[in-house]
């Protein structure tokens, strides 16, 4: 099946790249002609464990190749696939100009029959207005809808075995259904793994699985904050709790507040859409006041320990990237800690093993980049691990003490809070737990 996937950026990328593993034939196509030079040249964009590997393989075994000509790549196509991105508008909604661009060139160039899949996040609502888009096309294009549902750090593995694949498609399209079902049929080889329905079923499963992931990560942020008062400690609550099989251990975890490019946009995006039908969904609007309140929790217990004035201290970050195992630091909790720093007179030099490109490209030399954790670390009044990348989860604590010229360390992902850090000679906090 020739599948042509415009956009190439962890969506569109991850997506073809996966597509072509599974046996089909797929162009990858981008407007920007820098950007696809140099993943003709075997250059990464992002960084995504195993994703260099798969592209590389299938490139050459013949079944995957980048293209900047945007029409003769859907005019080839029989599939052609929307991974664009939907970036926040100042409103909360999703801009979706180049989800409509992609759907006009669709209408202009496709040269047969095809199915038209929307794999980019969109608001409800969106597969109807795409249907306008090609209702002129002098060939018959099916609208599908079929949100991703990748991690970031984990993204090839979320492709090549999914929990579920969402397809999204009218119940009297007989041919988009059948075309969606050998497309994905090698991925459901053990398992039946398409859950079948409606578009804008679809359309709102996604932003409303992202939302109470992150409703669940505010929830355990509230009581954290609620174990600081009362003397609780946040991890042995979660144990208590994510032990029941009714909720579940995962996103339990009490940190810095959740970034990156989805949650963030994507809650904004379900309020938006629910105040556009005359609905207030309160708990989605409060988990994200609780989510901007924590983004600023180690700011405030930094200034804490230095008595209100962080001006010309010496501030070292572990972490910018908002997760492990990926570069992006987009919406990072890292990025509101240093701007909060930057803005009072702080010093600051930060480490992370992938996202120091991304944070040079935005802070230039306001802020001093170490390619080594320990160098990060020398001389500096504080040490705030901020994203709980593997290298930092067992640290040599005992030359950090001596490279440190005040050994604080706040913990914003509570790793270390099992060591006896009190009894090495260091300050200790993390959030929601006793001191170490």
């Amino acid at each position: 099946m020739k599948v042509c996937m415009v956009g190439t950026g962890y969506v569109g990328l991850v997506s073809g790249a996966g597509f072509a593993e599974t046996g089909a034939t797929v162009v990858c196509a981008d407007i920007d002609a820098t950007k696809i030079a140099k993943l003709r040249a075997g250059e990464m964009p992002i960084f995504e464990p195993g994703l260099d590997e798969l592209v590389a393989r299938n490139v050459a075994e013949g079944r995957l190749a980048f293209s900047d000509d945007v029409p003769t790549s859907i005019a080839n196509a029989q599939v052609i696939f929307i991974g664009v991105g939907t970036p926040m508008r100042p409103d909360g909604g999703a801009d979706l100009s180049a989800v409509d661009a992609v759907a006009l060139a669709v209408a202009q160039h496709a040269t047969r029959e095809c199915v038209l899949v929307c794999k980019s996040t969109v608001p409800v609502g969106t597969n109807v207005r795409v249907k306008r888009l090609v209702r002129e096309a002098p060939h018959a294009v099916h609208v599908v809808s079929n949100p991703e549902f990748l991690k970031e750090g984990d993204a090839v593995n979320d492709f090549l075995r999914p929990d579920r694949i969402v397809v999204g498609v009218d119940p009297e399209d007989q041919f988009a259904r059948d075309v969606m079902a050998r497309l994905y049929h090698p991925l459901c080889l053990d398992r039946d793994r398409i859950v079948w329905m409606d578009p804008a079923s679809a359309e709102l499963t996604k932003y409303v699985a992202n939302t109470m992931l992150a409703m669940r990560i505010s929830f355990m942020n509230e009581i954290a904050a609620l174990c600081e008062k009362v003397g609780a400690d946040v991890h042995q609550v979660r144990l208590g709790v994510g032990t029941d099989a009714r909720i579940g251990p995962k996103f339990l975890y009490a940190g810095p507040g959740y970034g990156g490019s989805c949650f963030p946009k994507d809650v904004n995006a379900l309020v938006h859409t629910g105040r556009e039908h005359g609905l207030e969904l309160d708990l989605a609007v409060a988990t994200e006041l609780v989510n901007q309140r924590q983004k600023g929790v180690l700011f405030r217990k930094l200034r804490h320990h230095f008595e209100g004035d962080v001006r010309g201290r010496r501030v070292a970050l572990w972490g910018i990237a908002f997760k492990p195992r990926t570069d992006d630091i987009r919406d990072s909790a890292a990025l509101t800690l240093i701007d909060a720093l930057l803005a009072d007179g702080a010093h600051v030099v930060a480490h992370d093993p992938e996202g120091l490109d991304n944070a040079r490209a935005r802070y230039g030399d306001r802020v001093e980049l170490a390619t080594d954790p320990y160098a990060a670390a020398k001389d500096a009044e504080a040490l705030v691990l901020v994203t709980e990348w593997g290298q930092y989860r067992n640290p040599d604590f005992e030359r950090l003490r001596t490279t440190m010229r005040r050994p604080l360390l706040l913990d914003g992902r509570n790793i270390w809070s099992t060591y006896q850090l009190g009894q090495m000679g260091f300050t200790y906090e993390g959030i929601g737990v006793r001191a170490g």
